[in-house]
């Protein structure tokens, strides 16, 4: 365990939110996980201050006060934080100003789970090599490109098929698979493609090695200040799920079906990851099990996962909750298992639609021990992800096959 660190001590006393005693929280990011923590910030009479982007953004509608600034501008996160003067400044997306970040904790203020953590995590190259070469965990083969022969000379060395992802991205954006030996010019093409969807100006790509998946794993490790003043690390029971398509996650599952071998294996490496980051907080480290049997780390999350929206039903205590009040030295007691449970994503095709409609209500809320979450985005692209279904059962096996029942009858309409 670590000693403590500067402020660490266990919180006793919240104010009242709108006034001069409001304990306060400014969420960087307010999408359906900054949502979430919002409202485990609202059941406690913690003030919620929101910003993104763009209006209207899902944790924007349950907050006290929100923000529409450019995420990535030093100077307008700055500002924002200094006039709100929050306890504690939560990352809840990855394209934020690092920069921003580390200035704002140099002041003081708390930055969950640490303004180094998120920097390192939000840059693919920077975290991988941190978890290979730092850190010596398993992980797949891969190479680092400034240009597309550079890109394509690794891929040849790795062997097709082969993933070629922005040095900063984040959901799948600018991620392409090249499945085999393909012309020069598709290759510029796939590189340039994937450069456009990098956050910034980098011109920097990872390529993987592209490997047979059996499953992949989520799992929560916790960072928190115990009832001794030690910050101390707990990894969680992990999370199981799958993709079913390239890179958005569609369904996950607590507990995992997995061998408690495989488990115990994850979640040693999730501890030592999150340990050497530091910081207070929830991380989400994600694991690929594979066809042959090896346990590697693929990436890592330094904030609640999407994967895990299920632990709202499969836990005493949400991730949402965990980093909540890991973030605020609030007293985190056992955590357990409550039910078996599983959550499955619901996305659109509709392109470009405003103000979209969700119908076949009368028989999702019929289903019992579900859980929808409607995240009220209020614009639709191809592919983004709109709901998420979460369901309780006396198995895996019952709870997904609940989760996916709602997922299939909701209905994202004009």
């Amino acid at each position: 365990m670590d000693k403590p660190i500067a402020r660490n001590r266990i919180r006793d006393t919240i104010g009242t939110p709108g006034s001069k005693s409001a304990t306060k929280i400014l969420l960087l990011g307010s999408g359906e996980l900054g949502k979430e923590i919002a409202l485990e910030a609202h059941k406690l009479g913690i003030e919620v201050i929101a910003v993104d982007r763009y209006a209207n953004a899902p944790a924007m509608h349950v907050a006290s006060k929100s923000y529409v600034i450019d995420m990535l501008d030093k100077d307008s996160i700055v500002k924002v934080a200094r006039n709100e003067d929050p306890d504690a400044i939560i990352p809840e997306i990855e394209a934020i100003n690092t920069e921003a970040l580390m200035e704002l904790e140099e002041e003081g203020y708390r930055i969950a789970p640490n303004a180094r953590a998120v920097k390192i995590a939000m840059n693919r190259i920077d975290l991988r090599e941190y978890i290979s070469k730092k850190l010596n965990l398993p992980t797949t083969r891969y190479g680092v490109a400034s240009s597309y022969y550079e890109a394509r000379e690794i891929c040849e060395k790795i062997g097709y098929p082969c993933i070629i992802k922005p040095e900063m991205s984040s959901s799948g954006h600018g991620h392409i698979v090249v499945r085999e030996p393909i012309p020069e010019h598709r290759f510029r093409e796939i590189y340039e493609y994937s450069i456009s969807h990098s956050r910034g100006s980098s011109r920097r790509v990872i390529v993987e090695e592209y490997i047979d998946l059996e499953t992949e794993l989520t799992v929560l490790a916790l960072r928190y200040v115990n009832a001794d003043l030690d910050i101390e690390t707990v990894t969680l029971e992990p999370i199981e799920h799958w993709r079913y398509g390239e890179f958005h996650y569609i369904e996950s599952w607590q507990p995992s079906t997995r061998s408690r071998k495989e488990l115990d294996q994850a979640k040693s490496y999730a501890e030592k990851i999150a340990s050497s980051l530091g910081g207070l907080g929830v991380y989400g480290v994600e694991i690929f099990i594979t066809r042959k049997g090896d346990i590697l780390v693929s990436e890592v999350a330094p904030r609640p996962h999407d994967t895990g929206l299920v632990t709202i039903a499969s836990q005493n205590l949400s991730e949402f909750a965990l980093h909540l009040r890991a973030a605020l030295n609030l007293p985190i007691p056992s955590i357990k298992i409550v039910s078996p449970a599983a959550s499955h994503a619901i996305y659109t095709d509709h392109e470009n639609l405003d103000s979209p409609r969700y119908q076949g209500l009368s028989r999702v809320l019929a289903i019992d021990d579900l859980e929808l979450r409607i995240f009220g985005k209020p614009k639709t692209y191809r592919g983004r992800r709109m709901a998420v279904a979460i369901a309780r059962g006396s198995s895996i096996e019952e709870a997904r096959r609940k989760a996916r029942m709602a997922a299939e009858t909701l209905k994202i309409t004009p």
